[in-house]
């Protein structure tokens, strides 16, 4: 397998972070820090709204976006932020290219300046997935009366999907901090950060227990659950993941790469291959595109990167056998 960088899709955005398409193949970005969305298509990438009540801090603000699977029947968008409470989840109405009309339909994730999540993804079943954080509390991840360090799955209101853990908002607990969600077919994949050694890629299972705080990295627990895949955070500080091809696509921020792991059913089949080492500096988000290629987004601008000319980016990054 061959990934090439294609072209660049849109420059000049500040701090990318979530990105979601809509039918046209257009697409829409949460900038972190401002708190604006855009409407990225044809080179341009033009605002269509903001989000109000965000609160940006060290990894906090606008973060993850989500189209919903019935748009544009059902014209919405559902956004995570962060306040200067909680993290939370809201609905908001697209059309006309515009945003409007800002309802939360779930509040109360903690909330610190680190370890805030903020991935969305719809699955095949129609749900609304969540990656969150632990807040820096570190009992929250194991506190299955918390929305802290867990993958919540919720109704399009925010309620409890059918078939929850205890009939909880949540999917599986004991992350750390999830920034990384995609589904191939039915299976989810969650990229989380480590502490201080490890970094994971994990397959999730409903009710699965993911080890934090006990566990960092395979830890072979009884109980726990371990990752299909683990990395020195040095080369990866894992956010946002994509799934085509038989792989999963993992964006590095620390690691400045874009990691390729081959899975099938949930497990790894192979060694994760790393692309793009350094060339682009850090890197936030990769979304699987309608065309069949990759969206991905550096995240110079976020007070961790080095600035380069046009950045932040969209790379559009081309996948051949």
């Amino acid at each position: 397998m061959k990934l090439q960088v294609a072209g660049t899709v849109a420059t000049g955005i500040e701090v990318p972070w979530g990105l979601a398409f809509l039918p046209d193949r257009s697409a829409l970005v949460t900038e972190r820090d401002s708190g604006k969305v855009k409407r990225v298509a044809g080179g341009r990438a033009t605002e269509v709204g903001s989000v109000d009540g965000v609160d940006a801090s060290s990894e906090g603000g606008l973060l993850g976006i989500a189209v919903d699977p019935q748009y544009p029947t059902r014209p919405y968008v559902y956004v995570y932020y962060s306040t200067g409470d909680d993290n939370r989840i809201a609905r908001m109405t697209y059309q006309g290219g515009r945003l409007s009309g800002q309802q939360t339909i779930l509040d109360g994730i903690p909330m610190a300046a680190v370890h805030n999540g903020g991935r969305l993804e719809f699955g095949p079943d129609g749900f609304l997935y969540a990656g969150t954080g632990d807040g820096g509390d570190r009992p929250n991840s194991q506190d299955d009366n918390s929305l802290g360090g867990k993958i919540l799955r919720i109704t399009t209101d925010g309620k409890a999907a059918p078939g929850n853990p205890g009939g909880k908002p949540w999917f599986s607990k004991g992350h750390r901090n999830v920034q990384g969600l995609a589904f191939d077919g039915s299976q989810l994949y969650a990229a989380e950060f480590g502490q201080d050694t490890w970094d994971e890629l994990n397959a999730i299972d409903n009710g699965a227990n993911y080890g934090w705080p006990a566990a960092e990295g395979v830890s072979r627990l009884d109980g726990m659950v371990d990752p299909i895949a683990q990395w020195n955070t040095d080369d990866a500080s894992p956010s946002g993941i994509a799934a085509a091809q038989g792989h999963v696509f993992m964006a590095g921020l620390r690691g400045a790469r874009l990691w390729a792991i081959p899975v099938a059913d949930g497990k790894r089949v192979g060694e994760p291959v790393a692309f793009f080492t350094n060339e682009y500096g850090r890197l936030r988000t990769v979304e699987a595109a309608p065309d069949g290629s990759l969206w991905v987004t550096t995240s110079n601008t976020d007070g961790r990167g080095d600035v380069r000319d046009g950045d932040d980016r969209i790379l559009r990054v081309t996948i051949t056998r």
